[in-house]
């Protein structure tokens, strides 16, 4: 059984005596070795092991990866992605994220939303020896093929265009409340993420907006200066964020209809 092999582009095969322990591909100028046995085991080259970082995760931890839809608001675009939600594209996300927990049975929750999506391994897992980049390649290349591999269960016919990509990180949570904690701001992002697209979108389909004009529409952060007294300490001002209705000037005509149009947040509805 060969055990460690050189490779270089060649023509030809030479089998070498020696009971097998060498195949050369043999050419003028290149050759193609295959060794077999200890020959490289204990050589001087070795000490490049010792470069490798460790990066074994942290006992009695919860070990989380994430990943993230590289360039996926282009991805979107390109595969004409419907707005805010595509049915088709959270469903193969979620088809991809479930095969990743059938392959490592150590995950014991994935939570997901829009192109990201967070898996959970328990606190004694020990698979690839908790080697943080072993879990994360692992998670991505697994989700990444199986994003691919079933395109066409969801998007039947509409061709992928191009490989999609995810990068991901991993995090360490020592607590069980750390790790609610997580999952619970994860979901708040979402709510928050969906309720901008959702009235973004509503904007530019239903309302006629250009994207910018939805945007400009949509900006409610506002930064003021504040009085506050913090525990044991004098009254200081400080810079606050708060985020409210902004109210602007129209000087239009409200008797037709295109103003109506424009501002369909004005109107509830009649049931």
């Amino acid at each position: 059984m060969w055990k460690h092999l050189v490779l270089l582009r060649s023509l030809s095969f030479t089998w070498c005596a020696g009971g097998g322990d060498v195949l050369i591909k043999s050419h003028p100028r290149r050759s193609f070795h295959l060794y077999s046995g200890s020959t490289m085991a204990k050589s001087k080259f070795e000490y490049v092991r010792n470069f490798e970082t460790d990066d074994t995760c942290l006992r009695n931890c919860y070990i989380v990866v994430r990943l993230d839809g590289r360039n996926f608001h282009r991805f979107a675009e390109q595969h004409s992605f419907a707005k805010p939600n595509d049915e088709r594209a959270l469903g193969l996300m979620t088809h991809s994220a479930r095969t990743v927990m059938e392959e490592l049975e150590d995950i014991m929750i994935a939570y997901g939303q829009s192109d990201e999506y967070s898996f959970v391994f328990k606190r004694s897992s020990n698979w690839f020896k908790r080697r943080a980049s072993k879990l994360v390649t692992h998670v991505a290349s697994q989700f990444s093929s199986s994003y691919v591999f079933h395109w066409r269960d969801y998007f039947g016919e509409q061709p992928l265009l191009y490989p999609p990509g995810f990068d991901g990180r991993v995090v360490l949570y020592p607590s069980n409340q750390n790790l609610k904690d997580y999952l619970s701001w994860r979901q708040a992002d979402c709510h928050i993420n969906n309720l901008y697209n959702t009235a973004f979108w509503n904007l530019v389909q239903k309302g006629g907006l250009s994207t910018s004009q939805a945007e400009e529409k949509l900006k409610v952060n506002e930064t003021t200066m504040k009085q506050v007294r913090l525990p044991n300490e004098e009254e200081k001002e400080v810079t606050v964020m708060r985020s409210r209705s902004k109210v602007t000037a129209h000087h239009c005509d409200v008797i037709g209809e295109q103003f109506w149009q424009q501002h369909p947040e004005i109107l509830e509805s009649d049931g």
